[in-house]
């Protein structure tokens, strides 16, 4: 009698339930500013900390990642199953192929927009690269809180995109000196119930 050669082992069955995907949630937000100029906008160094999208728990984790053009993001695999991450969005194109848990892959985001990724295994996996054209960047903490320091006083275009809210533009006058506060309010996200909201401290 021939071996039976088993080529993955264990069973699919004995994985954890996928994480759920939770709408609304304030740390999906991406806010950032237009309309700064060039020189100045050149002197504000984009975040210096590593960018990933983990795939993880059977889903993408986190659900949102914020880049400034020219950023690199790495998808790095943390499950104990074969993943694989892909866009189809015309800003950017890849597929990574399919690779086990301790790999990862990276990719560089050239162009501002919206990138939704995907995983060809499994169907439920998504998540969402927000691509802004300035360094001037940031996202909120857990309770709304964010900040973007170091803008130049002027008037601005302040951007805020939700991948469950309509996007949102107000425009803002950054003084001479002091800071700005703002506060940016959501209702329920579409096709969930819940309230998300938004404070700036600049």
């Amino acid at each position: 009698m021939s071996p039976v050669v088993q080529a993955y082992a264990g069973q699919a069955a004995s994985l954890p339930d996928p994480i759920p995907i939770v709408h609304g949630l304030v740390t999906d937000a991406v806010i950032w500013i237009e309309g700064i100029p060039a020189p100045a906008e050149s002197a504000m160094a984009a975040p210096a900390a590593k960018l990933q999208m983990a795939q993880k728990g059977q889903n993408f984790v986190p659900r949102v990642v914020a880049v400034s053009v020219g950023q690199v993001v790495d998808f790095p695999n943390f499950d104990p199953i074969f993943h694989n991450a892909f866009s189809v969005s015309p800003v950017k194109r890849f597929d990574l192929g399919k690779y086990p848990r301790g790999q990862s892959r990276k990719v560089l985001f050239n162009k501002a927009g919206i990138v939704q990724v995907f995983c060809d295994i499994h169907a439920n996996m998504a998540g969402y690269i927000r691509v802004v054209p300035s360094p001037a960047r940031t996202e909120p903490d857990g309770f709304g809180d964010f900040a973007i320091s170091n803008v130049p006083s002027g008037t601005y275009t302040l951007k805020v995109w939700h991948p469950d809210f309509p996007e949102l533009e107000r425009k803002i006058e950054v003084p001479a000196s002091g800071d700005l506060e703002i506060q940016v309010d959501y209702g329920a996200p579409r096709g969930a119930p819940g309230v998300a909201q938004e404070g700036d401290r600049r």
